[in-house]
């Protein structure tokens, strides 16, 4: 073994003690075996790996880091599904029991700016990111047959400043020139989706000079729309009445595909929603995870990125997956995922923009501060 290689091994094992040593002193007065449990500690000593809680959504990309094909180099992953409502609260202001984690970007962006948020840093990975033409919905008896045509409209939102809902509002502005003030904002009480878990504080945060109430308590956002409470929703996913194929409720896009390539075509610009975060007190412990963390999940990616070109056509139920997959290549790169600063600095500042812009971020946030500085270098091989 080189010397390189020993003083790594030398400080893998010293952190992973220190880290141990710190759980334990701590479990006691917090309840954080939770985090660092028996067994844990057990395995660790045997393995001589730093023991990881890591916490997201089961996606294609993040699969194989989550069963073992991708691995965190000196680390061993204790992986635990959560919702991403949940996940933020756990993060911004709960028991802060996650290691590595997905996280609202917004949200994120939010306890930062305005709470003094510094529990954790952003690493340049980021595994959940769409388009949100597809998003905005609307009563097909009302007039709207253009997004010009909101303007004086009341619009339905669960939440106000989630990551997705403050996209929409920024390209709905830059594109076509409705902001914000333009129309009147009913906040449903409730939600007719319950995969993401509850809400943070940081997703409904409402800034001021906006026409903002309250819908009627216990009735959900496609309840507003159907019953004609409200004329149009902005909503991460599609409404109950749109799923169960209610004809008064219709996407203001009819053909999202079209006009979110063209977007795309136009700006450059593939929406992120949720990053990966890190614990800064573990990072100040082990300062070569960052990088190991990134590699892992690069590599989860590649893997999904081998299965696509190779049988992608078979492992996605749809009958022209393998089109789709060759016109994505053709329009966004073989990389059409990417993770990095460089390749994502155009997204990333556009949405600071409109975090700032809409009165929702205490002041127009960078790529600097929130991101941890080793990471800032990070590239793809």
């Amino acid at each position: 073994m080189d010397e390189k290689a020993s003083d790594r091994k030398k400080s893998i094992t010293l952190s992973r003690r220190e880290f141990i040593k710190n759980s334990l002193l701590t479990a006691g007065a917090a309840g954080a075996l939770s985090a660092v449990s028996a067994v844990q500690v057990q395995a660790a000593t045997a393995s001589g790996k730093l023991p990881l809680i890591v916490s997201g959504y089961k996606l294609d990309r993040t699969e194989a880091l989550i069963d073992g094909r991708a691995t965190v180099e000196g680390c061993e992953i204790k992986f635990e599904p959560m919702g991403i409502g949940d996940i933020n609260t756990n993060v911004f202001s709960g028991s802060q029991t996650l290691d590595v984690t997905e996280i609202g970007l917004h949200p994120f962006m939010l306890a930062f700016a305005n709470d003094g948020f510094r529990g954790y840093s952003l690493l340049p990975i980021f595994p959940l990111r769409t388009f949100r033409h597809k998003s905005v919905f609307i009563r097909t008896d009302r007039g709207i047959d253009r997004p010009e045509d909101l303007r004086g409209k009341r619009i339905a939102t669960p939440g106000y400043s989630s990551t997705s809902l403050t996209w929409i509002r920024g390209f709905i502005s830059d594109e076509y020139g409705v902001s914000p003030e333009d129309v009147e904002w009913v906040v449903s009480s409730k939600t007719s989706d319950s995969a993401s878990g509850k809400a943070s504080k940081q997703e409904n945060i409402f800034p001021e000079g906006l026409t903002i109430s309250e819908g009627p308590s216990g009735v959900d956002e496609s309840e507003l729309l159907v019953s004609g409470e409200v004329d149009a929703l902005f909503h991460a996913v599609e409404p109950r009445a749109f799923v169960e194929g209610d004809p008064i409720v219709g996407r203001l896009f009819p053909d999202t595909r079209a006009v979110e390539r063209a977007y795309f075509a136009k700006t450059g610009i593939f929406p992120i929603m949720h990053a990966v975060v890190i614990r800064n007190s573990l990072v100040e412990q082990n300062p070569w995870l960052p990088k190991a963390v990134f590699n892992a999940y690069s590599q989860a990616k590649k893997i999904m990125y081998d299965q696509l070109k190779k049988m992608g056509w078979a492992t996605i139920s749809l009958p022209w997956a393998a089109q789709e997959i060759e016109e994505t290549h053709a329009l966004m790169g073989e990389n059409f995922w990417p993770y990095g600063i460089e390749p994502n600095r155009k997204a990333l500042e556009a949405l600071f923009q409109y975090s700032h812009e809409q009165g929702l971020a205490s002041k127009k946030l960078t790529i600097e501060e929130l991101f941890h500085p080793s990471s800032l270098e990070f590239t793809e091989s």
